[in-house]
């Protein structure tokens, strides 16, 4: 069990309802995510915020993940997007079990590292498509 996971998992034990995390100052958000199933796989995107100040301090990472925490994909962000905030980034050819119906999200930035953000996104059924 990753960090994040038995963190939940002691929040829920507790009766405390998780809704997101909030994040810290300066740390990147996750606004929303949609998912399409094609033939070639799920493809997710992302819609982060944060206030990119440059090549010092960006969002620079964007993660899914099952709920068990195995990794299907990762979106690398290769720069800076200061002028661009939100930015919604996706990714295809994501390979999603068939007995998954929800997926993790995490994003990172590159001074704050992974934020406390869980981000949960239930996958549309094949009829919701």
């Amino acid at each position: 069990m990753i960090a994040w996971q038995r963190m939940a998992a002691s929040i829920i034990s507790a009766g405390v309802i998780l809704a997101p995390l909030t994040t810290r100052a300066n740390e990147v958000e996750i606004v929303d995510a949609s998912a399409r199933n094609t033939q070639s796989g799920w493809t997710i995107s992302v819609t982060l915020r944060h206030a990119d100040t440059g090549w010092d301090h960006y969002a620079d990472l964007w993660q899914v993940y099952t709920p068990a925490g195995e990794l299907l994909g990762e979106r690398v962000l290769l720069h800076p997007h200061e002028n661009e905030q939100p930015l919604t980034r996706s990714l295809s050819g994501i390979h999603v079990p068939e007995t998954i119906d929800t997926v993790i999200i995490r994003a990172r930035d590159s001074v704050h590292g992974v934020s406390e953000q869980v981000f949960e996104l239930k996958l549309p059924a094949p009829s919701d498509q």
